[in-house]
């Protein structure tokens, strides 16, 4: 039950090369700088442009580079496991894409095998690689619950995720307590029993 949520993509943008993006994004923000007023030859600022440029590419929004996504090492179910299997508080960071700020939290993922299992590390790295570009939480849960039913060949995936938004707690409102929490619950996580057994064990 694969949902379409791909994030908004320019095909152009992947006729450039990392060191021509970060060449780029220097200069322009360089420029965004001078019109705040910034003295770019003081010691402090002078290479902000560039630091910010490769924060960008090399880490804040990796994730747009397909280049970056983690290859999956699959294993066969040999134990015939067939409960769910579950890894809760997944730490993840990523940006919204209406601010630019950072919102960051936990991300809890069970499923159930239909003869494969994942090798749990790379849970992790799909939450990261995902995470890793101008996102919103909605998204970024159906995203990574999609990566995980095409990995793994079944439906039987459930994903939540707790956030607490910057764009909430440092402007606008400045709510600094409230979370963001969203879920993408296929297959048998659907069923009451099932659903109530992930949400039981995840702790919420």
């Amino acid at each position: 039950m694969n949902i379409s949520t791909q994030t908004p993509l320019r095909n152009d943008a992947f006729a450039l090369d990392d060191k021509e993006k970060i060449a780029l994004i220097s200069k322009h923000f360089e420029e965004i700088m001078n019109i705040m007023g910034l003295d770019l030859n003081d010691d402090s600022l002078k290479n902000t442009p560039n630091r910010v440029a490769k924060m960008f590419i090399n880490e804040n929004f990796k994730g747009l580079n397909p280049a970056n996504k983690p290859h999956v090492t699959l294993f066969e179910n040999k134990y015939n496991y067939k409960q769910m299997v579950i890894e809760k508080e997944i730490s993840f960071y990523s940006n919204c894409e209406h601010h630019f700020v950072p919102f960051f939290g936990r991300a809890h993922i069970g499923y159930i095998s239909s003869g494969l299992v994942v090798g749990l590390s790379k849970l992790n790295r799909i939450v990261d690689y995902y995470s890793k570009r101008p996102q919103v939480q909605e998204r970024l849960t159906i995203q990574i619950a999609n990566e995980l039913m095409d990995a793994l060949k079944t439906d039987d995936v459930a994903v939540v995720m707790e956030a607490k938004h910057l764009c909430v707690s440092s402007r606008g409102i400045k709510d600094d307590t409230s979370l963001t929490t969203t879920s993408a619950l296929f297959g048998r996580f659907l069923e009451a029993n099932t659903r109530a057994e992930f949400i039981r064990l995840i702790g919420k």
